[in-house]
């Protein structure tokens, strides 16, 4: 009986203390010229905020929020819609700040909280770097009647690039310095104005949601951040075969993928021949209607120096073989049976069917050509 209670014991003790809420956070404050203020905590999500806590300063300026979260997290300290200052707290993190209600945003005290540090630094940084523009910006409309003002204005367009310039350099390597801190989504997603971020090096933005991504996987900031350069990347690369595809004598993004027994085969082995590069889908009704077309294109042209490259766009192994088999289809098969995903992003596939018609040395000659166009484009070339 008492085995069966030291147990019990141990398993109540583990249950309490395992499932226990991460420790709380603690914000301590004082400011002046606020007695009587009510001031509020909010978290400052991708979309929206959300309250979290609020506190009545005390006649001294005095307050005090205690808060649970489990990662670093961003909040707004509000003591109006227009007066906050921005914190990234973390767990078990004990926070003071000291500052005036006259000048809250601009001009306060933080300790306690290394990442609301670092927000700091970037928001004041940022902050003076757009006072001196819009200094300079003052001086078109303050001088727009000078007679030497021409070459004022290449003299303005000089400094004010300069400033930005160095606004850059700063928040890129910002990034750098810190990618496993929080801070630096904020960094990223800084704008001198509506239109123009102040870190547009997709590298940064790689290595930054990289390594966040490994750290904060759960955090929303993060997915959105990682989702963002995704989609960046992935627009990059379309535009760079846009423009492969628009301009003559470009040559076709190189793939490599195995066949049904596992030999990887290069699209570039085939150079010497003319080759259609076709993307399709074992389960794809539209791919299956086009591959007996391919078929007989295949037979009139294979002796002449034709090849087809199929890349299949499957996850599914099974499928994908006994479509070959239905379909009689006797040329080159690829897949890796993850999609593809490389070869479909190098050619910016959007949907199947889609094909290239490659010349001999690998250039880009046609595409999404129809079966009647393929047997014409080819019957013209090996007439």
């Amino acid at each position: 009986m008492r085995r069966l209670t030291y147990i019990t014991f141990w398993v109540t003790a583990i249950l309490i203390f395992g499932c226990s809420r991460p420790e709380k956070f603690e914000i301590k404050g004082r400011i002046t010229n606020s007695a009587g203020r009510k001031i509020f905590l909010e978290e400052l999500m991708v979309a929206s905020v959300r309250p979290v806590d609020s506190a009545k300063i005390s006649a001294s300026g005095e307050f005090t929020m205690k808060q649970h979260t489990g990662m670093p997290t961003f909040y707004l300290l509000k003591l109006s819609e227009n007066n906050f200052i921005t914190l990234l707290i973390d767990s078990a993190e004990k926070v003071t700040i000291e500052a005036d209600a006259i000048n809250f945003a601009r001009d306060y005290k933080v300790n306690g909280s290394p990442g609301s540090l670092l927000v700091q630094e970037l928001n004041n940084r940022l902050n003076t770097t757009k006072q001196k523009l819009d200094s300079i910006s003052s001086l078109y409309s303050l001088y727009a009647e000078t007679p030497e003002i021409e070459d004022l204005k290449k003299e303005w367009k000089a400094a004010y690039d300069t400033i930005v310039k160095q606004q850059v350099a700063y928040s890129t390597a910002f990034v750098s310095e810190h990618p496993f801190s929080m801070a630096s989504v904020l960094a990223l997603y800084q704008k001198f104005n509506d239109d123009n971020y102040v870190v547009r090096d997709l590298y940064a933005l790689r290595v930054a949601a990289s390594a966040l991504n490994s750290f904060y996987p759960n955090s929303e900031h993060v997915k959105a951040l990682y989702a963002n350069t995704l989609q960046l990347l992935a627009t990059e690369r379309a535009g760079e075969v846009r423009r492969l595809i628009n301009e003559s004598g470009m040559n076709s993004p190189e793939i490599v993928l195995p066949d049904p027994r596992g030999n990887k085969i290069a699209l570039s082995s085939f150079r010497g021949k003319y080759v259609l590069v076709h993307f399709w889908s074992a389960v794809e009704s539209g791919s299956r209607i086009v591959n007996p077309v391919l078929v007989e294109i295949y037979q009139k042209y294979k002796n002449k120096g034709f090849e087809i490259y199929q890349v299949s766009v499957d996850k599914d192994r099974t499928e994908w073989l006994e479509a070959i088999d239905q379909d009689k289809m006797v040329w080159t098969q690829v897949g890796d049976m993850e999609g593809s995903i490389q070869a479909v992003m190098h050619y910016n596939i959007q949907s199947v069917p889609f094909n290239y018609l490659l010349d001999k040395d690998g250039n880009i000659i046609a595409k999404n050509l129809t079966g009647p166009a393929i047997d014409r484009t080819l019957a013209a070339i090996f007439r």
